[in-house]
């Protein structure tokens, strides 16, 4: 029983419900919202359809119900059995019958159903209020009591419309773990008690059950670890170890057969519902219609695997998406989507438990080696969706399971998008590495992959591995990124512009990583070495600082002291979060604007900045700090006043006066230094 699981006992089977079962659960149930409202529809309908999660209480609340209207006789119905075929005889007065059904993607064929569109499968009959009607006049003829449970789904969400559909919501888990742990620590020392309640909120109990809320089945389980421990049958480290089998049971219960009964359309259910979990897991924390969109792709993938001679359509009107979430165990709530240039409202998925991502991701990767055909294409595509929303979400994914096989990972997911034109898919394989060499087993395997690319003389290799070189962690360090960077430059001698491009965007990404000053030094070495082609790249890395938003440089490793910066250039965010940078910095911009082939596309680029800074006071500080040393020598400050009136005078967009002045007056202080 749900709310009553313990380690001895045999399990319910069909038939009468013992008594000293029902005695238990007595003890330790702990009354649901909605409990009294149950009770009284039961009574006037006698039948009520409860609906909920596996493990969220519902049997235990069901039992509970039964068993207070009809003194304990309570008997359960075989799963098998279909509503409108039970009979009269098969009811006994003042008996209370319980019927949990086979999830909706796991009900068999009843034998007299006609076939199926395709032929030679019986198809499902339908449970309707209809059956349900037939089922309440028997059981009320009787003065007996009927309670149908159902999973989360199509079905619950339609007789949740009539009038025997209830949700079962779970109980509050800290009243079901103390309700067990006062029984389970029956006669122990005083004190015992407390100090299992206060164990189970032990931030490394948390950490590893990874769970915002426990479900009532999992308290219970969580209350029987507690008990062990406190008398001296589990240590600490078993405890936490034990704790963090809970994720992966919920999720090696979602996948077990989850292609039940293993033929089409029968099966579009049960590939809905893992198809679903799956892209949360993915899109975790993202919009729901992205993730919704992305479950439907999955299903279609996951379906023509499966039976590739029957072709698959959508449900226009499944599930609701009220309702939906709960299949995946999680939820939907108001949120906001960073755009880069802006922040966006939006219905926001996530999962109810940090741990739950990681969990669903390893059990079909590692478990299910046939899905990974399916998941491998379908990952490949969102990675060539020009939505950062949705590209970026797909190659960290793919980087994950890359580091958990990397020999499969390499060959089916990232190899195969190196290889495509355009630079979205090439960014989703930079990423896809970089995520896989978090793992120090697989770093050296991506470096030695980026080295060999960006030697291999293929266009689309070689930017695919300066592009990984822009994040710290295929290489290792900052360090090693430069001199990986700076050896495609020097090989390519400028030969190739696009080549250069890339190099100077990943050149930004380090300057916005955790060491800019590494990054910094080193392109003022790049200019001393004399070589055009390094030059460029430092030019053109200058210029991109001056306009390139600072969240378009997000990396794989968190940056905190930038992210308040986010919407402004990488220059601004820079001299605010590392004041001590500014003269190197200043050094930079003042050869961009000085050297004839970057000169106008630096001012351009300064301008822009100007103006931004004109509307925000704190950013206008920074700018007027910054400023004087761009102003070194009589021809630096001629080219920023010349500038300067420009923008004044601009009929389009005059540049505040009162900012430009305080500019102005920057400017000439830089003649006085």
């Amino acid at each position: 029983m749900n709310q009553f699981w313990v380690d001895s006992g045999p399990p319910a089977v069909q038939g009468a419900v013992p008594r000293e079962t029902l005695a238990h659960l007595a003890a330790v149930y702990c009354e649901t919202t909605g409990y009294q409202r149950m009770k009284q529809t039961l009574r006037a309908n006698g039948l009520i359809v409860l609906a909920g999660e596996p493990g969220s209480g519902r049997t235990a609340t069901a039992l509970a119900l039964l068993s207070e209207l009809t003194e304990d006789q309570v008997t359960r119905l075989d799963p098998a059995t279909a509503v409108h075929t039970i009979g009269d005889d098969a009811l006994h007065a003042a008996h209370g019958y319980l019927l949990e059904l086979p999830p909706e993607d796991s009900a068999a064929p009843e034998p007299d159903a006609p076939d199926g569109p395709h032929g030679g499968h019986p198809a499902r009959r339908r449970l309707t209020e209809l059956h349900l009607d037939r089922f309440s006049g028997q059981l009320r003829a009787r003065t007996s009591y009927g309670i149908v449970l159902v999973e989360s789904g199509d079905l619950a969400d339609r007789l949740l419309q009539g009038r025997y559909g209830v949700t079962c919501p779970p109980p509050s888990p800290a009243e079901v773990l103390h309700r067990h742990l006062r029984i389970l620590l029956r006669g122990e020392p005083e004190g015992a008690l407390d100090a299992a309640c206060a164990l189970a909120a032990h931030e490394d109990v948390v950490g590893a059950l990874g769970l915002d809320e426990l479900r009532p089945r999992e308290a219970a389980r969580l209350a029987d670890h507690l008990a062990r421990h406190q008398k001296g049958e589990l240590t600490h480290a078993q405890l936490v170890e034990d704790c963090g089998a809970f994720v992966r049971a919920q999720a090696r219960v979602w996948f077990a057969r989850a292609d039940r009964p293993g033929r089409l359309p029968e099966a579009l259910p049960a590939l809905n519902a893992a198809a679903f979990r799956i892209a949360v897991a993915v899109f975790n924390g993202s919009a729901y219609s992205l993730t919704a969109e992305a479950a439907e792709l999955l299903t279609w993938e996951l379906a023509v695997t499966l039976d590739p001679e029957h072709p698959v359509g959508r449900r226009l009107f499944g599930t609701h998406a009220d309702n939906r979430p709960a299949v995946a165990r999680s939820v939907v709530e108001d949120g906001e989507l960073d755009l880069g240039a802006a922040r966006v409202p939006a219905r926001v998925i996530r999962f109810q438990g940090d741990a739950l991502a990681t969990a669903v991701l390893r059990e079909v990767w590692n478990g299910h080696h046939n899905v990974r055909g399916p998941v491998s294409r379908w990952l490949r595509g969102l990675c060539d969706d020009p939505r950062p929303e949705v590209w970026v979400r797909a190659s960290i994914a793919a980087g994950v399971l890359c580091s958990w096989d990397w020999v499969y990972g390499f060959g089916e997911l990232v190899r195969p998008l190196a290889a495509l034109d355009g630079r979205v898919p090439r960014m989703a394989a930079a990423t896809a590495l970089a995520e896989a060499a978090r793992d120090p087993r697989v770093q050296p395997a991506v470096a030695a992959v980026l080295r060999e690319w960006a030697r291999s003389g293929d266009a689309a290799l070689v930017d695919t591995a300066v592009l990984a070189h822009g994040y710290v962690l295929p290489a290792g360090s900052v360090r090693s990124s430069l001199d990986a960077l700076g050896a495609v430059v020097r090989a390519d001698d400028g030969a190739d512009p696009d080549i250069l491009g890339t190099a100077s965007f990943s050149v930004m990404r380090l300057l916005a990583s955790s060491a800019p000053d590494t990054v910094v030094d080193r392109l003022g070495r790049w200019l001393d070495d004399g070589r055009r082609s390094l030059a460029d790249l430092v030019l053109l890395s200058a210029i991109g600082a001056l306009t390139m938003r600072t969240t378009h440089l997000w990396g794989l490793t968190e940056v905190p002291a930038l992210e308040p910066y986010g919407s402004r250039p990488l220059l601004l965010a820079l001299l605010a979060t590392r004041p001590d940078l500014a003269a190197p910095l200043a050094a930079l911009v003042r050869e961009a604007l000085g050297t004839p082939r970057s000169g106008e596309p630096a001012l351009d680029g300064l301008a822009a900045l100007l103006r931004r800074a004109a509307r925000d006071p704190e950013t206008l500080r920074d700018v007027c700090g910054f400023l004087p040393r761009l102003a070194a020598t009589s021809r630096d400050r001629d080219r920023l006043r010349g500038l300067l009136t420009g923008l004044v005078r601009d009929r389009d967009k005059p540049l505040d006066k009162a900012a430009a002045g305080r500019m102005w007056d920057a400017v000439a202080e830089g003649g006085r230094r």
